[in-house]
């Protein structure tokens, strides 16, 4: 098993057109991944990497019974196009799009939320790497094969810190479930609550390792669920150590306003909760075939 997409789930790509949203998409069709088209207003009935595009998502599922969809449109009409994979029946959305407005992405939360949760689509991201379920699926930017598949699942707000990692686990011969992205924005559409749940749920996912980084309260809120819920072992690293107070480092949601944001009180936090710490990125790997043992 995998959480959010496996061989089988139909892809639609939103922006398909797009320079790099041409070429992520083939990079996606050569890993294996389902894509059943694309959507482009103004562009329905032409072609993009072999697959049909289409007007609108709601043609798209129609046409395809696509259940999920990559988001690669401009800032300024990204929040549109979510909602409207919302409306359309997909079931789960990864946006990569940087840049967002945050009123834009309350928008969409509030949005999301007119559904009862079982029609509720699932969100990851903006600004985030995209999700992967290793020989089976990659929806988004990341370097498949860096990816071997196994049973560590990674839940991170930073794209290259997960490819860190996968990488690392790579090397010493462990692969992974289901790496998930949720981005580095402010507000995301998931948190690490919200994935740690499926995780928690996914019999092929034996260990958790998340990628968190200063600023923001989700570690905090991480550590609430894990001390509660969380039956499976779990390794954490946070980024930002000595990142000063008061200054955005990198990601627009990486900035320390309040207390338990900081690197320092995050895993404070964390390892009070049973998580297991990473010191630093060189060790994720190292740590996690450590706790595996």
């Amino acid at each position: 098993m995998s959480i959010f997409l496996d061989s089988d789930t139909p892809v639609i790509v939103q922006g398909i057109t797009g320079k790099m949203a041409r070429f992520h998409t083939k990079e996606m069709i050569e890993y294996g991944t389902n894509v059943v088209g694309g959507v482009v207003p103004g562009k329905g009935g032409e072609t993009c990497e072999g697959v049909p595009v289409f007007n609108t998502v709601k043609e798209a599922v129609e046409a395809t019974g696509a259940q999920a969809s990559l988001v690669f449109v401009p800032p300024p009409s990204a929040a549109d196009s979510i909602m409207e994979a919302a409306d359309a029946g997909i079931r789960y959305c990864v946006c990569i799009t940087d840049g967002i407005p945050a009123q834009d992405m309350i928008r969409v939360k509030r949005y999301m939320y007119r559904y009862p949760k079982e029609r509720r689509m699932v969100l990851t991201g903006p600004n985030c790497a995209g999700t992967i379920s290793p020989g089976k699926a990659m929806l988004g930017i990341m370097p498949g094969h860096i990816y071997l598949q196994g049973n560590v699942g990674i839940i991170g707000r930073s794209g290259t810190l997960g490819y860190e990692a996968a990488a690392q686990l790579k090397e010493r011969g462990l692969g992974v479930s289901t790496s998930v992205g949720i981005g580095g924005d402010p507000i995301n559409g998931s948190s690490f609550r919200d994935v740690l749940e499926e995780f928690e749920n996914d019999p092929d996912t034996h260990i958790i390792c998340m990628i968190g980084e200063i600023g923001g309260p989700q570690e905090a809120e991480a550590a609430d669920y894990i001390r509660d819920h969380v039956t499976k072992p779990v390794v954490a690293y946070i980024a930002g150590l000595t990142a000063p107070k008061g200054r955005t480092m990198g990601h627009a949601g990486a900035i320390i306003s309040a207390f338990g944001e900081s690197a320092s009180e995050k895993v404070e936090i964390l390892t009070a909760a049973g998580v297991t710490i990473a010191e630093n990125p060189a060790v994720i790997g190292e740590t996690i075939a450590r706790v595996m043992r």
